[in-house]
């Protein structure tokens, strides 16, 4: 996996995987409705996405990138 830097916090390092939504909420929906929990379920496995492992923002851009490569010049000399 490529180091990334988190452009909102600063973070330098591996993004982590977070899904939307709640697994209680989940667990509450299969057990009482079929359906609801389903769809559910659904929804939050297709939500799922790479974010920053300071601040879970979406934020984040390769290191090696030209981009990255500027944020962290940037950061170091301010």
């Amino acid at each position: 996996m490529a180091t990334m830097v988190c452009t909102s916090c600063g973070h330098v390092g591996d993004t982590v995987t977070v899904t939307k939504g709640s697994i209680l909420i989940e667990l509450i929906l299969w057990l009482c409705f079929f359906v609801p929990g389903l769809i559910y379920s659904v929804w939050r496995h297709t939500s799922r996405h790479k974010a920053c492992g300071g601040c879970k923002q979406t934020t984040v851009i390769p290191v090696t990138s030209p981009m990255g490569r500027k944020f962290i010049r940037e950061q170091l000399s301010g």
